[in-house]
């Protein structure tokens, strides 16, 4: 069944791994039609053929240049980056006989992480780590399609975390030289889940920064970078635990595909994604613990300014009593109206009675504690 093409108008959507927006799509299409993005790389193929003892890598102008495998080759690595060019997908598609949902789920980029058998074909999408030009967290989604003898890859740009591997391919790395396609396929899985673990480093350096910096002065802290790092974290999780179902899906349901000894190395891959989730969870838990300490010490300042300023009203309550009775301009010729204004030591009184007064509320206010 060939895949269908249409051209999209509608602006890209986010790759970042936050929030964000999707593509808006052409409602009703067919299942399997292909719809181009505007803001997708152009469409750029690089073919690597290896076995043990052959090497053979070059880029394809088109798809009219993909030719079948020389002899001695027992792995083809296709590398399919930038998704403009849907018409070449869908050529590509035709002459691999590839699943028209495939093709579907490969230029839709906002999939989450998972694995999807097609007969003898498996397709596995996973999002790639990166960071954008604020330093922020995005992600990129990177698809595979597993048979035997070939992977291909479908990236959204050029640039990956894959060099390591290929850089095992050309030195002549005999487990990847002598592994098929499956164990192909878990070694860029494995470089894909590597590569998040520097990212979780910053975010704990990150951290550690702000933790100093709120308990050393709460004020001083940057409340904007908490906040961010916190969002990316968040995100992050939304990536990693459907990775961790996918990576685990792969252990467990049979496949002509992926052969058993693969799942040695599957299960180790499962591993790293459980312990960065872990590590993710914690670094979780200790930006939430410090939002709530920052709130904390701030709420407790507040509450010491207004501990200092409710004393400070409560001392002078009865002393503006006094200042008020006093300050009434009555008649003072009646013998009711104030008589002692006429006194000759009524203003030294009444300033000793204040200070009397402000003492008494200074000594029961130190007595209960609460000065």
């Amino acid at each position: 069944m060939p895949a269908e093409t249409q051209h999209a108008s509608a602006r890209p959507g986010s790759s970042a791994a936050g929030p964000s927006r999707r593509r808006p799509l052409p409602v009703g299409l067919a299942p399997g039609t292909l719809v181009a993005d505007p803001g997708a790389h152009p469409t750029g193929l690089r073919l690597l053929d290896f076995g043990p003892e052959e090497l053979a890598e070059r880029d394809l102008a088109s798809v009219a240049e993909l030719e079948p495998p020389a002899a001695g080759v027992k792995v083809r690595w296709l590398d399919v980056t930038g998704l403009a060019d849907v018409a070449a997908l869908a050529e590509l598609g035709r002459r691999l006989d590839l699943h028209p949902l495939v093709l579907e789920d490969v230029v839709n980029t906002h999939q989450r992480p998972k694995v999807e058998p097609y007969g003898d074909d498996v397709f596995i999408v996973a999002r790639m780590g990166l960071e954008d030009a604020e330093g922020c967290l995005a992600t990129e989604q990177i698809s595979l399609l597993v048979r035997p003898g070939l992977v291909i890859t479908f990236q959204e740009r050029p640039g990956d975390c894959f060099d390591p591997v290929r850089r095992r391919i050309r030195s002549g790395g005999p487990r990847l030289r002598n592994g098929g396609a499956d164990y192909l396929a878990y070694a860029l899985l494995d470089a894909l889940v590597d590569g998040y673990q520097p990212m979780l480093e910053r975010f704990e350096d990150t951290l550690e920064e702000l933790e100093d910096a709120v308990l050393d002065d709460a004020e001083a802290a940057d409340l904007k970078v908490l906040h961010r790092v916190r969002r990316d974290l968040i995100a992050l999780r939304r990536v990693i635990v459907p990775l961790r179902e996918a990576v685990y899906a792969l252990t467990r349901e049979p496949s002509p595909t992926i052969r058993r000894e693969t799942h040695v190395f599957l299960r180790d891959c499962y591993d790293h994604v459980i312990r960065m989730l872990e590590q993710l969870d914690s670094q979780r838990e200790l930006g939430a613990s410090l939002m709530d300490v920052h709130l904390t010490l701030a709420s407790n300042r507040t509450n010491d300014v207004m501990k200092v300023l409710t004393i400070i009203a409560t001392i002078f309550i009865p002393l503006s009593f006094l200042a008020g009775l006093y300050g009434m301009n009555f008649d003072t010729s009646s013998p009711w109206n104030m008589p002692e204004l006429r006194w000759r030591f009524g203003y030294p009184a009444v300033l000793a009675a204040m200070v009397v007064v402000a003492l008494a509320f200074v000594a029961f206010l130190k007595r209960k504690g609460w000065l």
